[in-house]
């Protein structure tokens, strides 16, 4: 179990495990808009649901997960939670659920699997939560266009390498950078991962910064710190 403040997560049965992405996508994505819905694509453990069910007073928060044993893990996780009352996992795949929208969404946010590369491993769950096909990058824009409100955001943290790839492709889509965050592990490290977020309206001024996690092992950056401080119970 994984403990934070305000809510723990199992995660025995999920294979993919609370990592830093997940934290920092669940503590970084843009909720000045106060959105009312919100829906996270490919929930895993349920963990930026949760944190966004702490950062936020969205009435609507609704979780999307393929694997049976990470969708149970969400439902128990979620219900184990103090917010309970507002937070719904699906079992389905994002083409399923995309089939007949009901809602729109004022928030989405996705933490997909990227691993596109040719090798696979022996452990078929992890395969589905790692690799892109699983839920290619086309599929999650489109799925971003066809839910997302008028004035709402799309947020998600991919590999930097990445970067450019999906904005093209959500410009495609008539979505927008609103804020791009580079990600690095040590002062001395590449960047490694992008946390970007979309919105309808095409941004002049797009908020670009770098975020370093650690200036040596387990020795944080202030500025990790401050975005992670009202979730892990150490910081």
């Amino acid at each position: 179990m994984f403990q934070f403040k305000q809510f723990s997560v199992n995660q025995d049965r999920c294979a993919m495990k609370v990592g830093t992405d997940g934290v920092l996508l669940g503590s970084w994505t843009p909720v000045d808009h106060h959105p009312f819905s919100v829906l996270d694509i490919g929930a895993g453990t349920g963990i930026i649901a949760l944190m966004l069910a702490q950062r936020t007073h969205a009435e609507q928060i609704d979780a999307l997960e393929i694997d049976e044993d990470a969708y149970e893990q969400a439902v128990d996780n979620f219900e184990n939670s103090p917010w309970g009352d507002r937070l719904f996992c699906f079992h389905a795949g994002l083409d399923e659920f995309i089939e007949e929208p009901e809602d729109e969404y004022d928030l989405i946010v996705s933490n997909p699997p990227f691993y596109a590369e040719d090798y696979k491993t022996e452990n078929e769950q992890r395969d589905l939560a790692r690799f892109q096909d699983a839920m290619p990058f086309e599929e999650l824009v489109e799925a971003a266009d066809l839910l997302l409100s008028e004035n709402g955001i799309f947020a998600v943290i991919l590999p930097f390498t990445e970067e450019e790839k999906f904005i093209a492709l959500a410009k495609e889509s008539e979505l927008y950078p609103l804020k791009i965050t580079r990600v690095k592990g040590t002062p001395k490290s590449e960047i490694k991962r992008s946390l970007l977020a979309f919105s309808r309206n095409e941004n002049p001024q797009i908020e670009i910064d770098e975020l370093t996690v650690e200036i040596d092992r387990h020795v944080y950056t202030p500025e990790y710190i401050e975005l992670t401080k009202d979730f892990y119970l150490k910081m």
